[in-house]
């Protein structure tokens, strides 16, 4: 049944019918719905444009992406902000309906978007439903309606999902996420014989297929076997051992070097011994990630073929549960003064460093800062003249990183103008770039941050973020973030991070020398 509104708009701009009305096309594409696919979409506007004496000028697309914010929506997004700043060359915005616009968890917000369009004087229209956005009493509770039910749908989609989720794991098939090191995902159809081994970006393309973890390469397990013998028998830390594999050569299952971190999710994650474990946090409908409690953690033991064997790993429990366990303040400043007395010094990164100690953070948390720990052990700090060593460094690394960066530009055949002051590059008298880099932090956890601070200043196009790698040495990978995209003027980038983030992420600039080489070609011509 074709459910579109064949009704004639209110020709609101009184535009003469021989210049139809200029229209900007939104389409959405979620991942659940296969008959709302781009191109269904597109037909049924077209079809609405033409009886409505509509010519499409500018279409806007997000493709598998879900409705339920307009995070990572990078095409709403651009419309929006293209209406806000007055570069919309059309006076309609033409939407297949009201879910397409969004399934915004919050019903006002869905209508907001809308009603920045209708304040700059462009009506939103929404072609496959059975009311006419004309603001009307009935379509405005038309609208409301079908917004609250958008939302709803997907709030029971949610539901439905995670059961379906839950009963899988029960039945002892692996639900999202990568293997890890020493393990692989195998595919094995609804009669469970084995279809092969998935590589690392591909998933399974039946929905009656399902995904088990088995014992990966032999000198993976190695890896994974040395490392609990390692914190087990010989009673080394973290750190230390992610120091020892670094200096072997010995990578991560993505190919980075070991941090404090990633060698404690091997030691406490149950599917190195076969237990298949779901629920141990939550982010459903894109809200706050949560931990939950042990008891709405779900899960098969003994579901896959273990790697590593259960009395080792629960002598690895024990050991972080003993080393977890509260201290009273006495005994954290008495290890705290022994550190002290056998150092000379004291510091963030030594506290953490000593696994026998609680983190710099609980220090932080318990005496209301590291300084008046300090102080109370009869230690004045001195400036931590390792940050200074590291800030120095990159401070001298930058200038090189940018005349390399213009050097490859001018080979490229592109033009670079560098403004002494601001270090701001114009290039090709098109568009401007910052460059930025980011210095590594490891928390008192073991993982990596980056702080980054743009400089809304000055207003580049385009800023390059340099992640430096976990000893600020050399980069690690290349952010470039559009300015249109990012107005804020911080960003805090842990190792991995949103769709939203990552989208922007390189492992080289061959991309964004790339754009300086398009450019200059397009001028030539």
């Amino acid at each position: 049944m074709n459910m579109t509104n064949y009704g004639t708009i209110q020709n609101q701009g009184k535009e003469d019918k021989k210049n139809p009305i200029r229209a900007a096309q939104y389409v959405r594409m979620s991942t659940e719905h296969q008959q709302y696919s781009t191109e269904n979409q597109r037909d049924i506007i077209k079809e609405f444009a033409n009886d409505n004496d509509m010519v499409i000028v500018r279409t806007y697309a997000d493709d598998g992406k879900s409705g339920l914010n307009i995070g990572g929506r990078k095409a709403l997004k651009k419309l929006i902000n293209d209406v806000e700043n007055g570069k919309s060359d059309f006076s309609s915005i033409l939407v297949y309906d009201v879910s397409r616009w969004g399934r915004f968890q919050d019903a006002d917000e869905s209508a907001y978007y809308e009603y920045i369009c209708k304040r700059a004087g462009i009506n939103v229209q929404y072609c496959a439903e059975q009311f006419k956005n004309d603001g009307s009493p009935i379509s405005t509770m038309a609208k409301s309606f079908k917004r609250a039910m958008a939302g709803e749908y997907s709030r029971e989609l949610s539901v439905k999902v995670f059961k379906g989720q839950c009963r899988l794991i029960e039945e002892g098939f692996r639900q999202g996420g990568s293997a890890g090191l020493g393990l692989r995902r195998m595919l094995i159809d609804q009669h469970c014989n084995q279809k092969g081994i998935l590589k690392r970006g591909e998933y399974k393309s039946l929905q009656t297929d399902r995904v088990i973890l088995i014992p990966g390469p032999p000198e993976e397990i190695q890896t994974v076997s040395n490392i609990y013998n390692l914190f087990v028998e010989k009673g080394m830390s973290e750190f230390k051992i992610a120091e020892s594999l670094n200096s072997q050569g010995i990578l991560t299952d993505l190919k980075r070097p070991w941090t404090r971190g990633s060698i404690n999710q091997i030691l406490s994650n149950e599917k190195y011994i076969g237990n298949n474990v779901f629920n141990r946090s939550s982010f459903k409908l894109k809200q706050k990630r949560v931990k939950n409690p042990r008891e709405m953690w779900v899960r098969h033991d003994g579901a896959f073929e273990a790697v590593i064997d259960p009395q080792i790993f629960y002598k690895a429990q024990g050991i972080i549960l003993e080393r977890n366990r509260k201290f009273t303040d006495e005994e954290m400043l008495d290890r705290l003064k022994y550190l002290y007395q056998k150092h000379g010094r004291l510091s963030g990164f030594l506290i953490d460093e000593l696994e026998s100690m609680p983190s710099s953070a609980a220090y932080r948390s318990r005496f209301k800062g590291l300084i008046r720990a300090y102080k109370l052990i009869g230690y004045s700090p001195e400036r931590d003249y390792d940050y200074i060593k590291i800030n120095r460094y990159l401070r001298k690394m930058h200038p090189e990183v940018i005349s390399n960066a213009i050097k490859k530009i001018e080979t490229l055949g592109g033009y670079v103008k560098r403004d002494e002051k601001t270090d701001l590059l114009f290039i090709n008298d098109e568009f401007t770039a910052s460059l930025i880099l980011a210095r590594c932090h490891q928390t008192p956890a073991g993982s990596l941050r980056w702080i980054v601070r743009l400089d809304s200043g000055l207003e580049p196009d385009i800023t390059v973020v340099l992640r430096m790698n976990v000893i600020n040495k050399e980069p690690l990978d290349y952010y470039l973030l559009p300015q249109i995209d990012f107005s804020f003027n911080k960003l805090r980038l842990a190792e991995d991070n949103k769709i939203d983030f990552d989208a922007y992420r390189f492992d080289n600039l061959d991309y964004f020398f790339g754009m300086a080489e398009q450019v200059n070609i397009r001028l030539g011509v």
